[in-house]
């Protein structure tokens, strides 16, 4: 047989027809889905009461509390019959399992009892308008807690009193049917004789979700809940797939439903792993469908075309402006929530799909950079401008995620940035450093005191540390950069054997305007004094402060006195040649002690 791209790659192939059929695909999860919280499983209770009844009676502890129950009483330990036996109301069954469910400090504190991985990828997967829908026959509060962490309030169903003044099910962004009801609630359904019959309304609603719906199954056995097994088999309708996880074989009564429905089986080694592996390929899917490559030349060589002709600068305007509209308003989806839960998966995923959505508008500045004559200066600052101002719209959330949404204006300055390095128009690098940018509530920053490097509030070391091979790296953000750049720069500086020294002389350069914020004479104080071993003042260095060869050359034009003449003529050093050689000074003890 012919093998072909998705052969042994279901998740992969479910990803594509989540993608490509938003809100089709409602989920079911069942207990499993929850025990990664470390909230037991109705088993796991069985047992525990088991337990607790026996000890209680004087029965010694047990290695094997089943086997126990086994010999004693000739039969299964069953769930239902136990709870009916202990508690002959509803309100006593759910004070029993309040103790089961509910995080108390200790749990807070140890992480237990709270949202899984997969609860927080379901609700990316909701955030992004990819589910609507989602049954679950748990009482915890799990899911609701996820998805308000995305900014989310869910229909929430979890009685036939709700359900019948609830918003209807086309009109809400998430609605989420508990058909075992809430554990707070005293109707909570536990029994045998509970879970055989729906109210006729659930049975309606099953009826439509099964039939309008795909369904991602997880967490659920198929065995027990006789109910929901009947109104699974009722559903006759085929139009859209079940895919149904489990970590094991298909058995017992779960069979009879996968036949039924002809669903795809999906081997998983956990919930959590399956369902954070959907959300991340679907949001791969999602930046690949935002950006064709070709898309991306043609607007470079649109640029091209339109900066080689003054006739064309309204043109110019124009295609900067719609790209940066575009961009605007792609940076304004719920994927970039600043109140999502922080993860260090979270960070590369929305790092990368900054870069994507950014690509275009980068590549397009770098070629100004590069073959502008100063005059298309105001265009990129307008860019610039609007885009950071964008990022400082919103005031409240995880402080990580509220500075990294200046992160896009952190790329296109380095791209423009670079271009202008490239084609040694050093005047227009430094009014480009030196511009200033409006802030919420404080006063107008220059723009390298607010987006360059170390300047910059989301430039924390141990955060950027957190993408992949740069664990270890002195510099994280700069080196990574200069990966982002390697590849973008081919746009506007061509193929360059001497890239990287090409990027971290725009690094120098940009320290050195930062620099510049400091009086020559306390600076030749801090020289001249014996105490000062250290750097004479703080600026932002990247990755040229440690890489010895870079640090070697880029010093050597710094001493250059044709290089001087062209970097004090544009303005740089403030016209000082004496400043110059502090700032060199104060370069080389930076090295000295990034290099240990």
């Amino acid at each position: 047989m012919t093998k072909t791209i998705l052969q042994g790659d279901p998740v992969t192939q479910l990803a594509f027809s989540v993608f490509e059929n938003k809100g089709v695909f409602a989920v079911l999860l069942g207990s499993g889905i929850s025990r990664a919280a470390e909230i037991p499983t109705g088993w796991e209770i069985t047992l525990d009461l088991i337990r607790r009844i026996a000890i209680a009676q004087g029965v010694e502890d047990q290695p094997d509390w089943a086997h126990w129950y086994r010999e004693k009483f000739g039969q299964e330990p069953s769930y239902s019959k136990l709870l009916e036996e202990i508690a002959t109301a509803p309100d006593e069954r759910r004070a029993i399992l309040h103790r089961y469910i509910e995080a108390d400090k200790k749990d807070r504190e140890e992480g237990r009892k709270t949202p899984t991985k997969a609860h927080d990828a379901i609700a990316r997967l909701v955030r992004d308008g990819h589910v609507r829908v989602i049954v679950t026959t748990n009482f915890d509060r799990l899911m609701e807690s996820a998805l308000r962490e995305q900014g989310i309030e869910p229909t929430v169903i979890a009685s036939a009193d709700a359900l019948s003044g609830a918003e209807p099910l086309t009109h809400s962004r998430c609605y989420l049917l508990k058909l075992h009801g809430d554990y707070k609630d005293a109707r909570i359904l536990n029994t045998d004789q509970e879970l055989s019959a729906y109210p006729e309304s659930y049975d309606r609603l099953l009826d439509r979700i099964f039939d309008e719906h795909g369904l991602i199954i997880s967490g659920w056995s198929g065995e027990w809940d006789h109910a929901l097994r009947a109104a699974f088999l009722r559903a006759p309708n085929r139009r859209y797939p079940v895919y149904w996880t489990t970590r094991g074989e298909i058995k017992g009564g779960a069979q009879d439903l996968v036949a039924h429905r002809a669903a795809r089986v999906v081997p998983i080694t956990g919930a959590d792993e399956f369902f954070d592996a959907l959300s991340r390929r679907v949001e791969i899917l999602e930046q690949s469908q935002r950006q064709n490559p070709l898309s991306i030349e043609l607007l470079v060589s649109s640029t091209k075309r339109y900066l080689s002709k003054p006739e064309h600068r309204i043109q110019l305007d124009e295609i900067f402006a719609q790209e940066t509209g575009r961009l605007l308003e792609q940076l304004d989806a719920a994927t970039f929530s600043p109140n999502a839960q922080w993860s260090p998966e979270g960070f590369r995923a929305r790092v990368q799909l900054y870069e994507s959505l950014t690509e275009p508008l980068a590549r397009m500045s770098g070629v100004l950079g590069r073959w502008g004559d100063g005059k298309e200066l105001e265009v990129f600052l307008d860019a610039l401008r609007n885009v950071h101002h964008h990022a400082g719209r919103i005031g409240s959330g995880l402080n990580v995620w509220l500075n990294l949404r200046a992160y896009p204006a952190v790329l296109l300055l380095t791209a423009y940035g670079i271009g202008l390095t490239k084609a040694a128009r050093w005047s227009t690098l430094l009014k480009l450093l030196t511009a200033t940018l409006a802030l919420e509530h404080r006063e107008a920053q220059r723009v390298v005191s607010t987006l360059f490097l170390g300047s910059w509030p989301g430039a924390d070391q141990q955060l950027w540390q957190n993408l992949e091979g740069m664990e270890r790296r002195k510099t994280p953000l700069s080196d990574h950069l200069l990966e982002v750049m390697t590849d973008w720069g081919k746009s506007f500086a061509g193929v360059d054997a001497a890239f990287e020294l090409l990027f971290e002389r725009f690094e120098v350069l940009a320290s050195l305007a930062e620099f510049q914020d400091n009086d020559e004479a306390r600076l030749e104080a801090a020289l001249a004094s014996p105490a000062q071993r250290e750097v004479l003042s703080w600026m932002p260095v990247g990755r040229a402060g440690w890489r010895t060869a870079g640090t070697r050359l880029l010093l050597q034009e710094l001493e250059d006195e044709a290089r001087i003449a062209e970097l004090l003529k544009a303005g740089f050093a403030k016209g000082s040649h004496r400043f110059l050689q502090l700032f060199a000074e104060n370069f080389k003890r930076f090295a000295g002690r990034m290099s240990w």
